[in-house]
């Protein structure tokens, strides 16, 4: 073998060793590394995860992991002023530079909180739809995260999950049902393939029935 193809697989084993790492060790996409959030996102578009959550105007809206605003800008337009969209996540950096973008572009809707997604600082039955994109996988506790959204989830109220194979933390469409399922969710609807999806679910019951 030439050296240049035993550095290139020396390269292939390092970069497949780290995702077993991350895959292993669930955590943020780090704010020094946000590059990778802002590239495009094929199959989990904008365009597809407004078909997921369906009508969100005015409309109050949960999005977990942000990140710099991929997802959040389209969806604060489509909410209004007459709704708010609240954003979560873990990184002080990210909420703010996503809520600079926000107000740069005239979105006064849009309201950040840092928190984890294992204790949600909001009330029981607070949000009509709650979305997260290639996020739930960096949670350290898929479980915890998915019965604190359907705790703050109104009853009747929808969540969106977005997934993309390839991304170190991917969940695969079933155990996601699974899980959700064991959090009282109700599964309704999947856009795009096993390997890069948006999943919908529904909150049917109180949390007292769960």
């Amino acid at each position: 073998m030439s050296k240049a193809g035993s550095v290139g697989l020396v390269a292939l084993g390092g970069l497949l060793a780290a995702a077993l790492w991350w895959r292993r060790h669930p955590s943020a996409c780090p704010y020094g590394q946000r590059w990778a959030v802002e590239v495009p996102h094929p199959y989990i578009t904008a365009a597809r995860l407004n078909d997921a959550l369906g009508d969100v105007a005015g409309k109050r809206v949960l999005e977990v992991g942000p990140g710099t605003g991929y997802y959040t800008l389209p969806v604060a337009e489509r909410v209004g002023d007459a709704g708010r969209l609240h954003i979560l996540d873990v990184q002080q950096e990210m909420l703010d530079l996503t809520a600079r973008r926000a107000r740069e572009r005239g979105l006064l809707n849009v309201v950040a909180t840092q928190g984890d997604a294992r204790a949600l600082p909001y009330a029981d039955g607070s949000f009509d739809a709650a979305f997260l994109v290639t996020v739930l996988g960096e949670v350290p506790d898929q479980d915890a995260a998915l019965r604190e959204l359907a705790r703050v989830l109104r009853p009747g109220g929808r969540l969106v999950v977005g997934e993309l194979f390839g991304d170190p933390h991917w969940v695969a469409p079933g155990a996601l049902r699974r899980r959700a399922a064991a959090a009282g969710l109700r599964f309704e609807q999947r856009i795009g393939t096993p390997l890069a999806y948006f999943a919908r679910f529904v909150r049917t019951t109180g949390r007292e029935d769960q």
